[in-house]
C-alpha cells in the first residue's frame, strides 16, 4: 500500500493521473484517433484473408468528377503491426470422442501461439481485420471471443480495420516487422461464460428461453447450400432464427466496411424476431461467422448472457443431430 501510495504522488507531482500510469482500452471498439494517438503503447494484431497484401502496396482509384481518391484493394499495414495467420488461429480438437476442425485452441496451446504474436502481458491489444468487406469484421471478432474466453480484457478492435486506417489517411507501411518475443499470459479460462457446447444448444432448444441464432446466408440456413465437407447435414438447428453476421457491418465500396449504430442494431435484432437483450447462443457453420454477432450483443448491446457455439453446424452435423431444411435439400 505504501509502494502505490509513492507511486501516485510521483505521478500527481508530474502532473499526471495517477490512474493512467498504465493504458487501458476505451471500449471494446476503437477509432482511428485513439489508436493514432496511442500506437505505441499497444500491440497491433492485423488479422486478414489475404497474407500477401501485408506488404502489398494499396490501390486506389480517383473519382472524376470529385477527384477524391477511394482505396479499392487493400496493401500495406499500420506499422508495427504484427500479422497473425488466421489459419493458425483455431486449431482441430477432439471433444467427447469427436475430431472438429477450427476450434478454440486449449488455454496453454493459444497463450503459446499468443506470445509468439510479441503480445505482451499487461499492454493493450487492439486488433485489426482488413476492413474491406462485411465480412472482414468476423476474422477480429473470433480472435477477441479468444481472448475474452482465456482472461484478455485490455482488448479492442478497430473500427474499419486497416482499410479505414489507410483512407483516413494515416501512415502505413509495407515492411515486416518480426516481434519480440511476447510474455502474456492467459488469465483464465471462462469458456462457460463464452462458450457453448451441444447440450446447451439441446437445453435451449427444450427450454425455450435462451435464444438460437443462426448468423449464416440464407442459403445455408434454408438449406439451399452446405459449407460441405465440413457440414454433413444442410439446413438449420431447429427453433434458431436467422439475422447474418454479414449485415452487421456496412458494405464497404469506396469507404471501410464499419460497425453500425446501436439504434441499427436494436431494430436489426427486432425486425428478425429477436431480442438482443435476451440470453442467445449464437452458431455458423464452424464458429467463425457467429463471433460477429455474439461481439455485437455482448460488446455493443451490452448482453452479458449470449454464448459462442463453438462447434456450431460442423459439430452439430458431425454428431448427426436433426436439422430443419426447405423440401428436397436432403
Amino acid at each position: 500500500m505504501h509502494t502505490l501510495n509513492r507511486v501516485a504522488a510521483g505521478a500527481a507531482f508530474l502532473g499526471l493521473s495517477p490512474f493512467v500510469l498504465a493504458l487501458t482500452v476505451p471500449g471494446p471498439v476503437v477509432d482511428d484517433a485513439w489508436l493514432a494517438a496511442h500506437r505505441n503503447e499497444v500491440t497491433v494484431l492485423d488479422v486478414r484473408p489475404n497474407a500477401k497484401s501485408f506488404t502489398a502496396a494499396p490501390q486506389f482509384e480517383v473519382d472524376k468528377k470529385s477527384g477524391q481518391k477511394f482505396l479499392v484493394e487493400l496493401g500495406g499495414h499500420i506499422g508495427g503491426a504484427t500479422l497473425v495467420d488466421n489459419k493458425k488461429v483455431r486449431t482441430e480438437r477432439t471433444i467427447n470422442g469427436v475430431k472438429l476442425k477450427g476450434m478454440i485452441p486449449e488455454k496453454a496451446d493459444f497463450e503459446k501461439l499468443v506470445r509468439s504474436w510479441g503480445v505482451q502481458a499487461d499492454k493493450p491489444i487492439v486488433i485489426v481485420s482488413a476492413g474491406m468487406d462485411p465480412m472482414d469484421f468476423n476474422d477480429a471478432s473470433r480472435l477477441f471471443w479468444q481472448f475474452k474466453v482465456y482472461g484478455e480484457d485490455n482488448i479492442a478492435v478497430l473500427n474499419g480495420g486497416t482499410a479505414g486506417w489507410i483512407a483516413s489517411g494515416n501512415v502505413y507501411g509495407n515492411v515486416p516487422v518480426a516481434p519480440a518475443a511476447g510474455n502474456w499470459v492467459a488469465r483464465s479460462d471462462r469458456s462457460g461464460e463464452f462458450t457453448a457446447t451441444s447440450q446447451d444448444v439441446v437445453n435451449a432448444q427444450k427450454g425455450g428461453s435462451v435464444q438460437l441464432i443462426d448468423a449464416r446466408s440464407d442459403p445455408f440456413y434454408l438449406g439451399l447450400s452446405v459449407a460441405a465437407p465440413t457440414v454433413t447435414a444442410p439446413g438449420h438447428i431447429a427453433g434458431a432464427k436467422n439475422l447474418f453476421t454479414g449485415l452487421m457491418s456496412t458494405a464497404g465500396g469506396h469507404d471501410a466496411s464499419k460497425l453500425r449504430s446501436v439504434a441499427a442494431y436494436k431494430d436489426m435484432f427486432e425486425m428478425s424476431g429477436l431480442n438482443g437483450q435476451a440470453p442467445a447462443i449464437t452458431y455458423c457453420n464452424t464458429g467463425h461467422q457467429a463471433s460477429g454477432t455474439w461481439f455485437v450483443m455482448t460488446q455493443i448491446l451490452g448482453n452479458k448472457h449470449v454464448k459462442l457455439y463453438d462447434g456450431s453446424m460442423h459439430e452439430w452435423s458431425v454428431e448427426k443431430r436433426p436439422t430443419v431444411a426447405v423440401a428436397g435439400s436432403k
